[in-house]
C-alpha cells in the first residue's frame, strides 16, 4: 500500500521553523540556568567571577560538597524539610481528595454554598497579623504542627479535585455500587480512590513542591534553629558568609578565602536541595500536565 503524503505549504513550513526556533530558544533558556549552577558548584570561584566558566567547569574542585558533608545544619535542614514535605503531602492530600470528591455529589446538601464560601477565601483573607495572632493564641508558634498544615489545603487543589471526581466518577457507579449494597465510606475507599490515581498524583505533587520550596512561613512563625528547613538553613549560611567576609578585622586574604567558600556553598547547596525534586518529577510529569488541564475548568 503506497504511503500517501500530506502537501504542506511554503507558509505551513515557516510557521513550523519558528515554532521550532522558539522553542529551542525556551528550552536553552529554561534548562541553562540549573546547568550553570551544576558546574558553578564544581568550579573555581575566581573563574566564576571573571566570567570564565560558561559552558564546561574549570578549576574543578569539591570542596563546596565536602563543606556541605560536614556541616550538621544543613543536614538538620534537609532533614526537616524532608518531614515537613511527606507530611504536608499526605495530611494535604487526607483533606483535599475526600474534600473535592464530597463536592462533587450532587446529593450533598449546602455544597453551592459551601463553594461560595471557599472562593471567597482564594481572593479575600485577614492578612499576616492576624494569622499571626491566631497562630500564636493557639499556642502553635515554634512547632512542627504550623508548619506541616499551614498552607497545605487551598481551594484551588480542592477545586481541581472536584472537577476530576465531576467527569470521571459518573453518578450511574454510585447507584450500581448501592444496589450491591456498598455505602458511601466503602465506595469512596474501593471504588473512588483507585481510580482517582491520576488526581492524588497531581494534588501530592502540588502540595510536596510547594512544601519543599517554602521558606515564608518559617520565617515568620518559627525562631528556633532546630525546627527550621533547609531554605533558611541556606539563607542563614548566605548571611553568615557575606557578613564574615565583610568585616573589617579581617586581611584581604581571609576575606576573600570566605567569599570563595560562600560562593561555592551558594551553587552546592542549590544543587543538593533540588535534586530531589528534578529526580522525582519526571516521573509524575505525565499526571501533572493532565492535572494541569483538569484544573482548567471548574465549572
Amino acid at each position: 500500500m503506497a504511503h500517501t503524503r500530506v502537501h504542506r505549504s511554503r507558509q505551513d513550513l515557516v510557521i513550523d521553523s519558528v515554532i521550532g526556533i522558539l522553542s529551542v530558544a525556551i528550552l536553552i533558556a529554561s534548562a541553562y540556568p540549573l546547568y550553570f549552577v551544576l558546574i558553578a558548584s564544581f568550579s573555581d570561584p575566581t573563574l566564576i567571577a571573571t566570567g570564565q566558566v560558561t559552558f564546561f567547569p574549570k578549576g574543578i574542585t569539591t570542596s563546596a560538597y565536602e563543606y556541605i558533608l560536614k556541616e550538621k545544619n544543613i543536614w538538620l535542614g534537609y532533614r526537616n524539610t524532608i518531614i515537613y514535605t511527606i507530611a504536608s503531602t499526605l495530611f494535604g492530600l487526607a483533606v483535599t481528595i475526600p474534600g473535592g470528591y464530597a463536592l462533587s455529589r450532587k446529593d450533598f446538601i449546602g455544597r453551592g454554598i459551601l463553594m461560595k464560601l471557599l472562593t471567597f477565601t482564594m481572593f479575600f483573607n485577614g492578612g499576616l497579623i492576624p494569622t499571626y495572632i491566631m497562630v500564636s493564641k493557639m499556642h502553635m508558634l515554634n512547632t512542627r504542627f504550623i508548619l506541616i498544615v499551614l498552607g497545605c489545603i487551598t481551594v484551588f487543589n480542592v477545586i481541581v479535585a472536584r472537577t476530576f471526581f465531576t467527569g470521571n466518577i459518573p453518578d450511574e457507579l454510585l447507584e450500581a455500587a448501592s444496589i450491591d449494597g456498598c455505602g458511601n465510606t466503602r465506595f469512596f475507599f474501593s471504588i473512588v480512590l483507585p481510580l482517582s490515581k491520576t488526581i492524588i498524583a497531581v494534588i501530592g505533587l502540588y502540595i510536596a513542591v510547594w512544601q519543599w520550596n517554602s521558606y515564608f512561613n518559617a520565617l515568620i512563625y518559627v525562631t528556633n534553629r532546630e525546627l527550621l528547613p533547609l531554605q533558611l538553613v541556606m539563607r542563614d549560611l548566605l548571611i553568615q558568609g557575606q557578613s564574615l567576609a565583610s568585616s573589617e578585622d579581617m586581611d584581604a586574604a581571609s576575606v576573600k578565602y570566605l567569599m570563595e567558600i560562600a560562593q561555592l556553598i551558594k551553587y552546592g547547596v542549590i544543587v543538593v536541595s533540588t535534586l530531589p525534586i528534578i529526580c522525582v518529577y519526571p516521573f509524575a510529569q505525565k499526571y501533572f500536565v493532565k492535572g494541569v488541564m483538569i484544573g482548567s475548568v471548574k465549572g
